[in-house]
């Protein structure tokens, strides 16, 4: 389902309950198009999600923290300026439409009372967040701006006029009594399906709410009329629900929807339903936009890799002549007599096969010697590169390993810890190092921390460097180290010398989700007392070997990580 009319009538009813008169403490903008509002109301801190994304926008309390960025964008700067110390006075919904209002009340820097608008506009990429004056309706700023050489109908920019995005004339279902709902109904054509018909008639109705509505008439035999009612009964006190349809298709809706197949599970609030429902999706965008750039780096390093190894095996297999020259030098070498400057080839008794007959090429402007010793030094060049290439493939081999590593941890990892991975790239080299200017430094993240069952604490490396600083110099000897087994991911600390077979298997999950095979099953993961592990000398990043370990297989658990996570 989309963030629809009525999903959005729900969602404003949750905020009021949950915002009443709160109070807006902070204002950050951790990516392009999101804002984070942070209210303190009923005695709590509430994050409130704030989205204008083109494929998720919507509005919700957040439990994550994401992190406030270095640098504040002008628009964040300018809801920090209005809307810090405000106080809400009321959130609502225009009609049945997307469009969500906050009002607000503050103080000017004399003291005098200013009354704002934050209007949200969750139209899909035309999705935007709107700071008005109340008084004057006029825009103090909005997240994406359009300037009047684009939109004639509708400049968004500060100082114009704020006007609603246009709509159809469309009755709000909500709004209306039961005789007025059966007027409309009375005006549907037999000839469209009955969906269609309700989706052209009332605003805010997604596919799936009308769908449902449809359900109802068809199913329960209510008229249009009754079958609207009882839909609007069931979203007053309904639970919100993901329905899963198949492994690629979910549906969140605030209610159960009949209509929908597939395995249904309840949420307590709309919020926590659209945590679960776009987890992963906002996650992984969030990842590309602030991650693109690095991930096309480590691509392009890997490829040309992949390029170098197919001519490192092909330098290789030609190695594998070797000997062949060498016998080719020491026939010619006895029988230089049957030769003369001059020749193309000659054809011999080869003493190293039986006496067969071999014939070899040889250079004209060269003398029969010449023509020996060329063969000699062919085979001693190719011997000699034989251990070269054999360490440049082992180097090779080892660096993309390393590449898939950082491929891995940026898959892993939060938007907000991708600094210290493009710092570690340009430590690597991969990156260019920045000289210009006084260099701001970034402050280092801790480890995820993780408390298992019986409450021993396990704390898990986002980046490879952080990996060796974990493993190597903060955890204890007789702590035990977890790491899935051949597979890129994190490394993984268990502060206990003898720990609980559950925290084992927990630890062990933990590695398993932060590796790789994250969604995998029966994923093997080594583990054994950090006093056993070591780093060669030159080793990249994140590279240790050991010995004397031991192999548990298990399933990455989200839900365990959820449970288990402290930080």
């Amino acid at each position: 389902m989309s963030f629809d009319g009525v999903f959005t009538r729900a969602m404003v009813k949750e905020l009021n309950r949950d915002l009443e008169n709160g109070r807006i403490s902070k204002v950050y903008q951790p990516f392009q198009h999101e804002i984070i509002l942070t209210i303190r109301a009923n005695r709590k801190n509430k994050r409130v999600l704030l989205s204008a994304h083109p494929s998720y926008a919507r509005i919700q309390v957040i439990n994550d923290n994401l992190s406030n960025p270095d640098s504040a964008p002008n628009f964040c700067m300018v809801l920090r300026k209005n809307l810090e110390g405000a106080y809400i006075e009321d959130i609502q919904q225009l009609g049945n439409d997307r469009i969500i209002i906050f009002s607000f009340r503050n103080f000017d820097e004399i003291g005098d009372q200013r009354q704002m608008e934050l209007i949200i506009e969750l139209m899909g990429r035309h999705s935007n967040v709107f700071l008005i004056d109340k008084q004057t309706r006029l825009i103090i700023d909005c997240l994406k701006h359009v300037p009047f050489y684009q939109n004639s109908f509708r400049p968004l920019h500060p100082g114009v006029p704020y006007q609603l995005p246009p709509h159809q004339d469309k009755a709000n279902p909500f709004a209306l009594e039961k005789v007025e709902l059966e007027a409309i109904a009375a005006t549907f054509s037999a000839e469209l399906p009955l969906f269609k018909s309700l989706q052209g008639a009332f605003q805010g109705l997604g596919s799936d709410s009308a769908m449902e509505i449809s359900y109802l008439v068809e199913q329960d035999g209510l008229s249009v009329a009754d079958a609207i009612l009882a839909f609007r009964q069931q979203l007053e006190s309904g639970i919100p629900t993901l329905t899963e349809e198949s492994a690629k298709k979910q549906h969140f809706t605030p209610f159960a929807f009949r209509s929908l197949p597939g395995e249904k599970k309840a949420y307590t609030s709309l919020s926590e339903l659209l945590d679960a429902y776009y987890d992963e999706k906002a996650s992984r965008d969030r990842i590309n936009q602030v991650a693109s750039e690095l991930l096309h780096i480590v691509h392009t390093e890997w490829k040309k890799n992949q390029l170098k190894l197919k001519k490192l095996d092909q330098t290789l297999l030609e190695t594998e002549k070797a000997d062949v020259y060498r016998v080719k030098g020491e026939i010619l070498t006895a029988y230089l007599y049957q030769m003369q400057k001059g020749d193309t080839e000659v054809t011999l008794a080869n003493f190293y096969d039986d006496e067969k007959s071999i014939t070899i090429a040889l250079n004209p402007a060269l003398t029969p010697s010449q023509n020996a010793q060329k063969y000699f030094s062919k085979y001693q060049k190719l011997t000699t590169a034989v251990k070269y290439v054999n360490e440049q493939i082992e180097q090779t081999h080892a660096e993309n390993e390393y590449l898939e590593s950082i491929e891995t941890l940026i898959q892993l990892s939060d938007p907000q810890d991708l600094e210290e991975i493009k710092d570690e790239l340009r430590e690597s080299g991969y990156l260019k190092k920045k000289y210009k200017g006084k260099q701001k430094k970034h402050k280092s993240s801790k480890p995820h921390k993780f408390l298992s069952s019986d409450g021993t604490t396990i704390l898990i490396g986002k980046n490879n460097v952080q990996n060796d600083q974990l493993t190597l110099k903060t955890a204890r000897k007789s702590d035990i180290w977890l790491h899935a087994k051949n597979i890129p991911g994190s490394h993984v600390i268990i502060e206990s010398n003898s720990p609980s077979e559950e925290t084992l298997f927990e630890a062990a999950t933990l590695a398993a989700y932060y590796s790789k095979f994250q969604n995998s099953s029966n994923v093997p993961v080594d583990y054994v007392a950090v006093k056993h592990i070591r780093k060669p000398n030159g080793a990249k990043p994140g590279f240790v070997i050991y010995e004397g370990q031991k192999t548990l297989y298990v399933t990455p658990d989200k839900e365990l990580v959820r449970t288990l996570k402290a930080d």
